[in-house]
């Protein structure tokens, strides 16, 4: 297992290191640079040309990044698969905490993971390879707000998202309609051999320009909203911002201040819930009515 994630952070530190402000690197640099880093994570292989030129054409075959030399220049990334759903500092990370907790290295004991994993993370290999295949997929789906409910549901898969802590997996029905579905309700999944030619027009980054959470009703506005927090409430906001439309609008010793222009759904008002004790909605009235007709009901449930 070891030497395999030694392969995938080879990669990713490859990827990382050309996709710097420097545009081409020397054979000599990028492997001084790998044995390096590789060192730094517990592997005392040596990485020589031969390894680093097997590494690009799997780097190639795996994330469709195709890497060049340059004579008197060095290497360089020639073409590149822009895939904004691909975030490789953050895949190194990962691969960094997995081997981190190998007794191997040295290191368990100050890396405190959680205990658990995803329920159907086991069929993250059947999602990707349908959604790169461009095939229908079926399954079985639990609708926990339906007495736990199964119903069998065949979709064209385009995404899979993180969420709050949970997976879900997009895409569209029979319709054509974007659907949601997380992972942990999805059970029996079988890859058809029926392929489907996707609709260009759904463009991931829009797609949750204006959520917070999973939940993106077309059919809901985008509003005005500002929140007043305590100076200490205001500190963790500022650290991790609630969306990337936040905006400061006071921050003294009194008072943290934010307005946002996001949907109001569901995700976001268990947001604010949670930072509850110093929590003001300023705006807009209808919010400031939800919060407080939640309160009220967790009052009179606690009393």
């Amino acid at each position: 297992m070891k030497q395999n994630l030694g392969r995938l952070v080879r990669y990713i530190l490859v990827i990382n290191r050309l996709s710097g402000l420097q545009k081409y690197v020397p054979a000599d640099e990028l492997i001084h640079y790998l044995n390096k880093k590789m060192r730094e994570r517990g592997y005392d292989t040596y990485i020589g040309l031969r390894t680093l030129q097997r590494d690009f054409k799997e780097i190639y075959d795996l994330f469709s990044i195709e890497i060049k030399h340059r004579r008197g220049f060095g290497y360089f990334i020639a073409y590149e698969n822009e895939n904004p759903d691909i975030r490789y500092n953050e895949i190194l990370m990962d691969f960094d905490l997995i081997t981190s907790i190998n007794p191997e290295t040295k290191s368990l004991g100050f890396i405190l993971p959680e205990h658990h994993r995803p329920k159907g993370s086991d069929s993250f290999p059947l999602f990707i390879s349908a959604i790169k295949e461009n095939r229908k997929i079926s399954f079985d789906y639990t609708l926990y707000r339906h007495e736990n409910a199964v119903r069998h549901r065949t979709i064209c898969p385009y995404f899979l998202k993180e969420s709050l802590g949970f997976w879900y997996l997009i895409g569209t029905d029979d319709s054509g309609k974007l659907r949601y579905y997380g992972i942990d309700r999805i059970n029996n999944v079988i890859i058809l051999t029926e392929r489907f030619e996707k609709d260009l027009s759904i463009d991931p980054e829009k797609l949750f320009k204006h959520s917070y959470g999973i939940w993106d009703d077309p059919e809901m506005p985008v509003e005005h909203i500002e929140l007043s927090y305590s100076p200490l409430d205001g500190s963790f906001i500022k650290a991790r911002p609630l969306h990337w439309s936040q905006q400061t609008l006071i921050d003294d010793e009194k008072e943290f201040r934010i307005s946002l222009e996001v949907k109001i759904t569901n995700d976001f008002i268990m947001e604010l819930l949670s930072r509850s004790k110093s929590l003001e909605v300023i705006k807009p009235e209808s919010l400031r009515e939800t919060i407080r007709n939640i309160s009220e009901q967790c009052y009179k449930r606690n009393s």
